[in-house]
């Protein structure tokens, strides 16, 4: 299991050997010891898994869990292929407001791991993909937040030969300025307070 460090503190890929076979292969996309090893601590206590599905175009994002209580993800993709975006939006944080990307397929089973704080979102670049979501806490709808994936400022890459299909509660989103102004953004301080007690 091959690990990199994103551009966004806190954030990593995890690459998995994939070992293939006249039967089709194998991969194990969570590797607990490479995890410990990359970030310094074991995985979070998993309370939910999400499963989603989407066709080519849908943009899911940016979405991110109020702080407290926070949520820390490791997303990765079985079926298809996605464009998966870490935006940073800890107020504080060295690299607030900026963003990186991972391409994620069922070929190679790239994860993300997301600490608490982060935004996410992804681009599903064909038809049926799949993404799975390992969280360490449960769906609250009024814990769940998002910010524009459209704002100009983040300059997020929907690539050009998309026609983006995004949902109306995404649309309306506010954009990271406007998430600021209203007090919806976590405070990096209080996301690593979270972090160290998981």
């Amino acid at each position: 299991m091959h690990a990199r460090k994103l551009s966004i503190d806190g954030a990593y890929e995890f690459t998995p050997p994939v070992f293939p076979d006249n039967r089709g292969f194998l991969a194990a996309p969570f590797q607990e010891p490479a995890f410990i090893e990359a970030t310094g601590h074991s995985l979070f206590p998993v309370r939910q898994c999400n499963h989603s599905q989407s066709r080519r175009g849908v943009v899911r994002g940016v979405h991110f869990t109020a702080t407290p209580p926070g949520m820390v993800k490791y997303v990765y993709c079985p079926r298809g292929k996605a464009l998966d975006i870490v935006v940073d939006v800890r107020v504080g944080s060295t690299t607030f407001g900026q963003w990186d990307s991972v391409v994620l397929d069922a070929d190679e089973l790239h994860g993300v791991y997301l600490p608490v704080g982060l935004g996410h979102g992804f681009v599903a670049l064909e038809d049926d993909t799949v993404m799975l979501y390992l969280l360490s806490e449960g769906y609250v709808p009024k814990n769940e937040l998002a910010v524009s994936f459209t704002d100009t400022t983040l300059g997020l890459p929907i690539p050009d030969d998309l026609e983006p299909i995004i949902s109306e509660r995404d649309r309306m989103a506010p954009t990271l300025a406007e998430a600021r102004d209203k007090g919806l953004l976590p405070e990096y301080a209080t996301c690593l307070e979270l972090q160290a007690g998981l």
